[in-house]
């Protein structure tokens, strides 16, 4: 049980305590203020009524009862302030601070003047010599008189205790008689009981032990009203045998009208020196009561009638605490609960408060309000996590990068695309997060400086990143919020159009190479035809420079014919035919290409590294065969450029893997490899590093691999100096239209790297 629950049920407890209290607790006071009134009145003869013995004797036994029942309403009130405050009730230490500056103010006028008043009193009818002998005795007598009490006490507190034994022994009691019996008599002998029994309320004997005590063994058959008292739980210690024997009555609460009854014998030092002492009070009064009398009747009433008005005080300043701590009590308790988060708590508010009514009722307000506000908060922070998970997951979906900036300049958020455009460092989107967005992506550093600077940007600004030997080309656009604030954030997106720029730029090719094969194929036949008419007809005619005539002729059929062959190029690759697919071996196919290419190159080392196993796949053979065939003539070309050097040995490898139904051929050689710059543009037709090339062998090859739903990436070798070329398509023959752009570039960055196997053969292979 918490605190606040035990404050509550202690609260709760001693409710009808307080209202008995409170309702005839004033009555109480005003009577016991009338008495003292009356007495001081009588005794200092303001009254017929003459101050006699039996007058006096009267006046103090109603101002002894009055100062009693002042002080039972005050030790109620304390006892319950002192649960308040054990219990850590609200208020409870306001309320004890209270009370005690009411005594202290009210008790220190009230005991300086009872002591001025004794001491003069004193000093005025009491010889020195005097005092000594008669505070020896009264001390003695106090002395025996406590020692009584605390054996007393001692008996009612194990007579408390035995009979909290023998309620649990209740069980006991019903199932073995005579193991109760012996579990009785070894309590009642280990804590030193001559008599010891059950008795009932009209003094019959339920059990009855042998203590083995020899004397004061016996059970006297105590009164009626004793057995209401033990019921009521009062500490009461009855005596018998003229004061040497005490008895303890208490009621046992598992055992129906039972109780227990105990005695112990009392040290006949006990017994016998207060009533010597008694007798030498006795001749000492006797011989000082002349002198005493009006000493003590002065004495007495002044003590009356100070003690009188000094509980009353103390009772009033109780009740006023009362009356000034319980709202603020209420208050108190009410804040608790607004404070473990209860809203809903409101405290009573009673006008007759005044004040802290007023102050109640601004505090239900105000919980109303703080109520209403955290249900607005609430649905507020639920909209915004909805909005938040909504957001997340569509840029978690998108394949746009989507990087969210910070007023200075600091990476925010950003999506799974953004985090593989980051450079490889072991780190991940937490780790981004709250970096410099010119640190990470350094190519956005132009366009994000004329964001911030406020120039308005008609289109997105095209740039290329550089990615694991990857150029890739991107449209970034860089957004803000709307807002004059200088602490505004961006938005900065990333789309990756490559794919769409490279699709463009070979449409428009393959339109303008139909074109050109369709004009000029036109005239190169009738030239042709012309060329061989003339040579002959008039070849055995011409008798003068018929070697130079016949040399021009030849050289026209001969450049009409390189015409045509590169007409037929363009019309290969405007009219690229589908891809049949068959279910083929791939390992097959690569290695009949390499043996065509090894006769043709004795002088270059080209090396296959395939399975063993074969690797069935969906693929055009003869298609696939012609894209393999020009990128390894590629790789010749590019290693005969080292032809001068007698030192240098040609190296190409190849190698196949299969990864997550993905195809991979590699292609790596030591040749002089791409260039730096606009790598990715030597996949767009007509473009070429050499002199004598069409620029048509990389764009076919791209366009082959994309008929077959995969994709071509340019690298540079992984050790040393020369090309990597990386083909890539799916083994179950889906089509590029089947699969979607998303996993040709998966498949490029699945594997950054070439496979172990690649990266030690290339690193064999030097100049």
């Amino acid at each position: 049980m918490s605190d606040k629950t035990k404050a509550r049920a202690l609260s709760g407890a001693s409710h009808s305590d307080r209202r008995f209290t409170v309702r005839f607790g004033p009555a109480a006071v005003i009577a016991v203020l009338l008495v003292a009134l009356g007495s001081f009145l009588i005794f200092a003869g303001f009254t017929p009524i003459a101050p006699t013995g039996g007058v006096l004797f009267w006046l103090l036994v109603a101002n002894v009862l009055g100062i009693f029942l002042v002080f039972c309403f005050i030790v109620v009130e304390a006892y319950s302030l002192f649960k308040a405050r054990r219990a850590g009730v609200a208020g409870a230490q306001l309320h004890i601070q209270i009370v005690a500056l009411f005594s202290i103010v009210a008790a220190a006028p009230a005991l300086l003047m009872a002591w001025v008043g004794s001491v003069t009193l004193e000093r005025s009818l009491n010889p020195a010599f005097m005092r000594d002998g008669k505070a020896f005795v009264q001390t003695t007598i106090d002395a025996a008189r406590l020692f009584r009490e605390a054996q007393c006490k001692s008996l009612l507190q194990e007579a408390r205790l035995t009979a909290s034994d023998l309620d649990r022994a209740k069980l006991m009691f019903e199932v073995d008689r005579p193991l109760f019996r012996d579990f009785f008599t070894s309590r009642a002998r280990f804590l030193g009981f001559t008599a010891a029994a059950l008795l009932k309320s009209d003094g019959s004997i339920v059990e009855k032990i042998d203590t083995g005590a020899l004397i004061g063994n016996s059970v006297a058959r105590p009164e009626a009203n004793d057995f209401e008292d033990a019921r009521k739980n009062e500490p009461l210690c009855l005596v018998l045998d003229e004061g040497r024997t005490f008895v303890a009555l208490r009621a046992l609460i598992s055992f129906q009208d039972t109780f227990l009854y105990v005695a112990r014998p009392v040290d006949p030092f006990t017994v016998e020196f207060p009533r010597q002492a008694t007798k030498l009070v006795a001749l000492y009064d006797g011989f000082d009561m002349h002198r005493r009398s009006i000493q003590i009747a002065f004495a007495t009433m002044f003590i009356l009638i100070a003690l009188i008005m000094l509980l009353s005080a103390t009772w009033l300043g109780l009740s006023f605490a009362n009356r000034l701590v319980a709202p603020i009590r209420r208050l108190i308790a009410a804040t608790d609960q607004v404070s473990s988060g209860n809203l809903n708590v409101q405290v009573a508010v009673r006008k007759s408060e005044g004040d802290l009514a007023h102050l109640g009722e601004t505090f239900n307000k105000m919980t109303s309000e703080l109520r209403l506000q955290q249900s607005r908060l609430i649905a507020a922070s639920n909209l915004i996590d909805e909005r938040r998970l909504f957001t997340e997951a569509v840029l978690s979906g998108v394949p746009v990068a989507v990087v969210g900036v910070g007023a200075k300049g600091e990476i925010t958020v950003l999506n799974p695309s953004a985090e593989r455009l980051i450079p490889p460092a072991g780190e991940g989107a937490t780790a981004i997060v709250g970096q410099a967005v010119d640190a990470v992506l350094p190519e956005i550093r132009e366009a994000f400086a004329e964001a911030r600077a406020g120039l308005s940007r008609l289109a997105p600004t095209e740039i290329s990143l550089s990615r694991g030997g990857l150029d890739r080309l991107f449209s970034v656009s860089i957004t803000s919020a709307p807002t004059g604030r200088a602490d505004k954030s961006y938005i900065v997106t990333l789309d990756d159009i490559t794919d769409l720029v490279s699709a463009q730029r070979t449409a428009a090719w393959a339109d303008v190479a139909r074109r050109i094969a369709h004009e000029i194929r036109n005239p190169l036949t009738p030239i042709q035809l012309s060329a061989e008419r003339l040579k002959r007809k008039y070849g055995r005619l011409i008798t003068q420079d018929r070697d130079i005539f016949d040399q021009c002729t030849d050289t026209i059929v001969r450049q009409v014919d390189d015409i045509k062959r590169m007409v037929d190029e363009f019309s290969s690759f405007a009219r690229m035919p589908k891809p049949r697919v068959e279910n083929n071996d791939l390992g097959e196919c690569i290695r009949r290409v390499l043996f065509l290419m090894r006769v043709a190159h004795p002088s270059i080392v080209i090396e296959d590294h395939l399975p063993d196993q074969p690797v069935l796949g969906h693929f055009d053979r003869r298609l696939l065969s012609q894209a393999l065939t020009n990128i390894v003539k590629n790789a010749t070309e590019g290693i005969e450029a080292y032809a001068g050097d007698a030192s240098f040995e040609g190296h190409i490898s190849v190698f196949l893997s299969v990864a997550a139904e993905i195809v991979f051929i590699d292609v790596v050689d030591n040749g002089k490899g791409f260039p730096k710059d606009n790598r990715q543009r030597l996949l767009e037709p007509y473009m070429t590093t050499r002199a004598e090339g069409t620029g048509l062998g990389l764009p076919i090859v791209a366009k082959i691999l994309a008929d077959h739903g995969g994709g071509l990436e340019l690298r540079d070798a992984p050790k040393g100096r020369g090309a990597w070329v990386r083909l890539y398509f799916p083994i179950n023959g889906e089509t590029g239209a089947d699969r979607g752009g998303s996993d040709q570039a998966a498949a490029g960055e699945d594997q950054p790297g070439p496979s172990a196997h690649a990266a030690n053969a290339a690193a064999t292979q030097g100049s």
